[in-house]
């Protein structure tokens, strides 16, 4: 493909590819400019270098997210779907959390999520800096359910980076895994009787609603007793 008839958020969207399927460290200028049939060195025409490359990349992700109208919903309603949308973006990009421990990521993606986060609360009736820390706590619980299934897939990646095969060496992650929780009497229980909706932190399930809204209790108990002052 011709540099000229490419645009930077084409080479973005095919930089998210490549990171879909080899998280960051399977991103590089010369991988880049094959998935898009161009010389690697025409990547620095649109990014100074990986970095920016990366982080760039990131923010495009946040705009996948279908923002609630805080007009038209209770704030609980509203926070929940922030939080539901959060997780099932970086479901499908594991790599994000891995760029957001390396990489400064904020630009109007971002930027259009915070404003609604803090649209929301502050419609709720947090107030000033109050506002910022609810948004940030319900982002907090949503970055920390993810984490489990984000890393299982990052593994993958770098797995399937080296060459390895995930099928083979799973059931060696598994076994050390499992001899590890064996060692512990709550944990050898829940392993005789697992109950997946107890351990899977994935949207819709038991576990991760229940974490959701146990956060969302709190906020509202202290919007209550803010308001009782």
């Amino acid at each position: 493909m011709p540099r000229e008839t490419l645009t930077k958020e084409q080479v973005l969207r095919a930089a998210v590819e490549v990171l879909d399927a080899g998280g960051v460290a399977g991103l590089n200028v010369r991988r880049l400019g094959a998935q898009l049939g161009v010389a690697s060195t025409a990547m620095y025409y649109y990014v100074k270098n990986k970095d920016e490359l990366v982080t760039l990349a990131a923010d495009l992700v946040w705009h996948e997210i279908d923002l609630p109208d805080p007009a038209a919903t209770d704030w609980r309603s509203a926070a929940a779907v922030l939080a539901r949308e959060v997780h099932e973006m970086i479901d499908r990009h594991f790599w994000l959390l891995a760029a957001m421990s390396t990489h400064v990521i904020y630009g109007p993606g971002k930027a259009r999520f915070d404003e609604c986060g803090l649209e929301v609360f502050e419609g709720a009736g947090f107030a000033g800096r109050d506002a910022d820390r609810a948004a940030a706590t319900v982002l907090m619980y949503v970055i920390g359910a993810a984490q489990g299934s984000a890393a299982e897939r990052a593994w993958e990646a770098r797995l399937r980076r080296d060459g390895g095969d995930v099928g083979s060496r799973r059931p060696d992650a598994l076994a050390y895994v499992t001899e590890a929780a064996l060692q512990f009497p709550r944990l050898r229980a829940r392993l005789d009787t697992p109950t997946p909706d107890a351990v899977e932190i994935l949207p819709g399930s038991t576990g991760f609603e229940f974490g959701l809204q146990t956060v969302l209790d709190g906020l509202q108990a202290r919007l209550a007793a803010a308001q009782e002052k």
